[in-house]
């Protein structure tokens, strides 16, 4: 899910990849074009492994490889053609409670909230409405990434960070909420890209393969690990209106 603290003009052309790791965890790397009046905070819910701390995630600099999608994007030649409530009230109200660490990562400071318990230890600039959450059940056992954004139009530089999943699953986060409202459809233009690995085989049958290994059009060492190089990358576009919902892929057996 990918929400924000005040409204948004737009946001468009959401690039999202994704790995599993190793010890359970998982590589998740957003980014978009998005248009703002104001400095907002916009949040990446993710299934945290139970009792995981402030420090469970770690946040990845991709300042340096701001081309890291459209490298992936290199990976798949296009064809030739012609032509509220119970969650508020579970929250302590206490005058002297330790703020969540604010990290810089490039050009975007970022916190991780463990869980929604935690949002009032978010630092003062990231605050968000809590109420929101009190309509989406399935995220309260959830962790938050919390990425600080600039006003104005902009292709936001990738997004990276690692964290121990609870899901034995890959996850996307492709819910949206840009307008304080929880719908149940909404109108996508994300393209997913993700890999497997040597240990972690995934059900790909609906999704588009790269014809090369990733080494031959991803820049390995700029990609700070987050892509395997002996791998192919898989692609998978969603747009129109669909099921506002996020999307995980299964492990093959």
């Amino acid at each position: 899910m990918c929400c924000f603290s005040g409204p948004v003009k737009s946001v468009s052309a959401t690039n999202i990849f994704a790995r599993i790791g190793e010890a359970g965890r998982q590589f998740v790397v957003y980014s978009m074009t998005v248009s703002m009046a104001k400095p907002l905070a916009m949040v990446l819910p993710i299934p945290i492994k139970k009792g995981s701390d402030e420090k469970a995630v770690r946040f990845i600099n991709l300042e340096e490889y701001k081309n890291f999608f459209s490298d992936l994007d290199a990976g798949f030649p296009k064809p030739v053609t012609w032509g509220t409530d119970s969650i508020a009230a579970a929250m302590p109200n206490t005058g002297s409670i330790k703020q969540l660490e604010v990290v810089q990562v490039g050009n975007f400071e970022a916190s991780f909230v463990p869980t929604v318990k935690d949002f009032n230890r978010l630092d003062k600039r990231f605050k968000l409405p809590t109420e929101l959450f009190a309509k989406m059940p399935d995220y309260k056992h959830f962790g938050f990434t919390v990425f600080k954004l600039k006003p104005g139009s902009q292709t936001v530089h990738p997004m990276a960070f690692e964290f121990p999943s609870s899901k034995a699953k890959l996850f996307f986060p492709t819910v949206h909420i840009h307008d304080g409202k929880v719908h149940a459809r909404a109108t996508f233009d994300h393209v997913l890209y993700c890999q497997p690995s040597e240990s972690t085989r995934l059900k790909l049958s609906d999704w588009e393969e790269s014809e090369i290994l990733a080494s031959r059009f991803v820049d390995i060492k700029k990609s700070a690990g987050l892509v395997v190089a002996d791998e192919h990358c898989y692609k998978r576009e969603l747009r129109g209106m669909l099921a506002n919902k996020d999307t995980f892929v299964e492990l093959s057996a």
